[in-house]
């Protein structure tokens, strides 16, 4: 599937102050002029952020409070690391609180230095859970909201998250502006080759999009390992997929992780239904996918496949290594992970 990008706005708006565009180097186009800083820390700063250690750096040099100045110079030291991981990184803390526990510092802060002090939001890229064949004038996108307390047991929201969270169309239409780029997947071009897609939770997401347009391509073939907490929970998609294979169009396999005293993941899952995996890949050449979260689930589920190539194939571990290396080399073998 594709990947749409969107930028969002935040919503803070701690200071009401105009500042003027006499900048040495302008802001960008877009922004109105004059612009006010409170416009900017709507719409444009990223206050929420976590700073890094070139932003206490920059701080120290407006300071004219001797201890706070002293202060930001440690963190921005390489003796100083330490102490600003467990000041900033290690509770999460946010530009905008940083600002407020050095408050004398800020005041001092010109309006011209805020482009060079805090980054511009980011946009947030999210698959696209849907097909064009199959909805073509809709794009769907399936999203976790973030929230989350941290080592101080302040609540913390997603902005991008929250705020799509938080629309309504009942509130009339939103203009949400996004732009759409190619994805990494590549389907394959056969109508017969199978596809064996592995999405725990949000990962699932490219593969609800490629299994509506397969199904309306009229292809079969189309296996799903699926994955998450509890099946009352956070089983997405779940009437959609059960339906899909009583229509034989689908073929799944679900890890409901938290629904037995044992933990149940899609690796598991892998080594369980190792003969159909098997099968596929090695008689009917069909293509493995792996899409989420970043961390441990791609390895662990790349281990099992290669584990699968031993146990069902008879193969040594150097070659199963070399058969994964030559999957990935012909696109037979693809991820698409996010941290």
């Amino acid at each position: 599937g594709s990947r749409p990008f969107f930028r969002f706005s935040c919503c803070f708006c701690p200071v009401v102050t105009n500042i003027s565009v006499s900048l040495a180097t302008p802001p960008p186009a877009r922004l109105p002029q004059p612009c006010t800083v409170q416009y900017l820390v709507e719409r444009y700063l990223d206050i929420n952020s976590v700073p890094r250690r070139s932003f206490f750096q920059l701080l120290s040099c407006f300071s004219t409070d001797e201890l706070e100045q002293e202060k930001l110079q440690e963190f921005s030291s390489a003796e100083g690391q330490e102490e600003l991981y467990s000041y900033c990184n290690r509770l999460r803390r946010t530009t905008l609180e940083v600002l407020f526990d050095f408050s004398r510092t800020t005041a001092a802060v010109p309006a011209d230095y805020l482009f060079d002090l805090i980054p511009e939001i980011r946009p947030r890229a999210f698959s696209i859970a849907s097909s064009q064949l199959a909805q073509p004038k809709h794009i769907q996108i399936l999203m976790a909201v973030v929230q989350y307390k941290t080592k101080l047991k302040k609540p913390r929201c997603g902005l991008c998250s929250s705020w799509l969270a938080a629309q309504s169309r009942e509130k009339g239409d939103v203009y949400v502006p996004l732009w759409v780029k190619k994805g990494l997947l590549q389907f394959p071009a056969d109508i017969d080759t199978p596809v064996i897609m592995v999405g725990p939770g949000t990962g699932v997401a490219p593969f609800r999009a490629a299994i509506q347009e397969r199904v309306a391509s009229g292809r079969k073939g189309n296996y799903l390992f699926f994955g998450c907490r509890g099946k009352t929970k956070d089983f997405f998609c779940g009437a959609e997929w059960e339906d899909l294979q009583q229509r034989g169009c689908l073929t799944f396999y679900t890890a409901f992780s938290r629904d037995q005293e044992h933990k149940i993941y899609v690796q598991h899952l892998i080594k369980e239904h190792g003969d159909v995996v098997w099968d596929l890949i090695q008689n009917k050449k069909a293509y493995f996918y792996i899409a989420g979260n970043a961390k441990m689930m791609p390895m662990q589920v790349t281990d099992a496949l290669t584990s699968v190539f031993q146990s069902e194939g008879g193969l040594s571990d150097t070659d199963s290594e070399n058969l994964l290396v030559e999957l990935e080399r012909c696109k037979r073998f693809q991820t698409e992970t996010w941290s």
